[in-house]
């Protein structure tokens, strides 16, 4: 069974790089670009992980990180924050739910290897 991302990016390129990355790798990916979208897809149809920009339009970063955490039919769904803002943000993030904290700009393997870590995919070795 594939794993679903959802992918909250308002910059159209950014979410392409990142959609592209993740589809090669075989995950199934939903997209959105503000976070009143964003939240409309979580509760929709859950996914098995959300890659956050911070600084989006509509209901801001922080705000979509704390409604996906604290709804409990979604409260599981993994959140890696991907932001420009840099380590600054990393602590308020971290508190407020998130299960990782990425800083653009990124290669497309450490992009990877924070989602493995993050999803616990099996591709890291025999025995995942």
């Amino acid at each position: 069974m594939s794993r679903r991302i959802l992918i909250v990016e308002d910059h159209p390129t950014m979410r392409e790089a990142m959609r592209l990355v993740l589809e090669r790798e075989g995950f199934v990916i939903d997209e959105a670009s503000d976070g009143d979208q964003a939240l409309a897809a979580v509760r929709l149809e859950a996914p098995d992980l959300v890659l956050l920009d911070m600084s989006i339009p509509g209901t801001a970063g922080p705000e979509v990180l704390a409604a996906i955490k604290s709804d409990p039919s979604t409260s599981q769904v993994r959140v890696i924050v991907v932001t420009a803002t840099g380590e600054e943000g990393r602590s308020a993030a971290m508190a407020g739910g998130a299960d990782h904290y990425f800083t653009k700009p990124f290669s497309p393997i450490a992009l990877l290897q924070a989602v493995e870590e993050v999803m616990g995919t099996e591709t890291d070795g025999p025995d995942g």
